[in-house]
């Protein structure tokens, strides 16, 4: 097997994976739409209402991740076809593939993917 053969089978395999994640996640938020809601100006529990919309809040958060994750997945499988993946995307050198196994649409080697965090943390600080 090819290491562009096995790149490619590991993006596959995350993106099955984060397609069954958004799967479950929109049945979760459909389940709860017909569910009975807290509202307490319908003589609910506003503890019920507080953690229902909690809830969702932490669903709708966690499938705007798994989003950006299928995008970035795109975005490694088109430089997989222009033959520029493995490549970081920051200072141009080779990804470890140790790292790429792990994070397969990984953009950046382990340097650059550090600082870029810095940077993030300092601007949020």
């Amino acid at each position: 097997m090819t290491e562009t053969t096995r790149y490619r089978e590991l993006l596959e395999e995350e993106r099955a994976r984060l397609l069954g994640l958004k799967e479950n996640l929109t049945e979760s938020t459909q389940d709860a739409e017909h569910r009975s809601p807290g509202d307490p100006s319908a003589g609910g529990d506003i503890a019920d209402a507080g953690s229902e919309f909690f809830e969702r809040s932490r669903d709708l958060s966690i499938a705007e991740d798994v989003e950006g994750q299928l995008a970035d997945i795109e975005h490694a499988t088109a430089r997989l076809a222009n033959g520029s993946y493995g490549s970081c995307e920051a200072c141009g050198q080779p990804i470890d593939p140790a790292r790429l196994i792990a994070r397969p649409a990984t953009r950046f080697c382990l340097d650059d993917q550090r600082e870029a965090e810095r940077e993030v943390q300092v601007r949020t600080a």
